[in-house]
């Protein structure tokens, strides 16, 4: 009967391991969800591989990041960023098909707001983990090129001389973010495992968020 009691609790004590361990999962995973839900990714695609081509995208590139306070305003949520960009969709591809054309290439112009998939990325001191963003999407000609992307909202990019034009913005990480969202970027091998886990999570139940 001892024995007995004692498998039962061992089984007590492992069943209340693996159920705070879910737990941590699902609510970490909730975390990484909010962080996703609250920023704007910038995605421009290059006509092709081409030196010329890839110099182009660089151009582009610096005129919408000089024009941001044009293209977004004063946007002080996520819903507020996005709309702004929508609202500029025309003013965006008029601006980027007017720096082609001033460096002589008369190639279409193509915005758009939608979801893509980025892998993880570090700016900075942060890291931007990887997984499904709303984006502000530029396509170049025929966008077969390598492309470049950053965070526009929160306002994580700024125009440079060089290409690394990506830095991490201390007062816009402290204003933006809230402390697990903050956590997550700072410590992206603390929830590297959990972060696998939740993926299998949602992949398996085929949850949407």
């Amino acid at each position: 009967m001892k024995k007995i009691s004692c498998a039962v609790m061992g089984v007590g004590m492992v069943m209340t391991i693996v159920i705070s361990n879910i737990f941590s999962v699902v609510n970490d995973g909730l975390a990484l969800e909010s962080l996703r839900n609250d920023v704007l990714r910038l995605h421009i695609l290059a006509n092709s591989d081409s030196s010329y081509d890839q110099q182009l995208k660089i151009c582009v590139r610096d005129a919408l990041l000089e024009n941001k306070d044009e293209i977004f305003g004063d946007a002080d949520c996520i819903e507020d960023a996005e709309e702004k960009a929508r609202c500029n969709i025309k003013e965006i591809e008029e601006t980027a098909t007017e720096v082609l054309a001033q460096n002589g290439c008369m190639t279409t112009v193509t915005a758009e707001i939608t979801n893509a998939y980025f892998e993880s990325r570090t700016y900075g001191d942060i890291t931007m983990p990887a997984g499904e963003y709303k984006t502000l999407r530029v396509k170049i000609g025929k966008a077969e090129g390598h492309n470049w992307w950053c965070v526009m909202y929160p306002p994580l990019c700024i125009p440079a001389a060089c290409d690394e034009t990506i830095t991490d913005d201390k007062s816009a990480e402290e204003k933006y973010f809230n402390d697990e969202q903050k956590d997550i970027l700072c410590n992206p091998d603390k929830y590297e495992v959990k972060f696998a886990l939740w993926e299998k999570f949602k992949s398996i139940t085929n949850i949407k968020l």
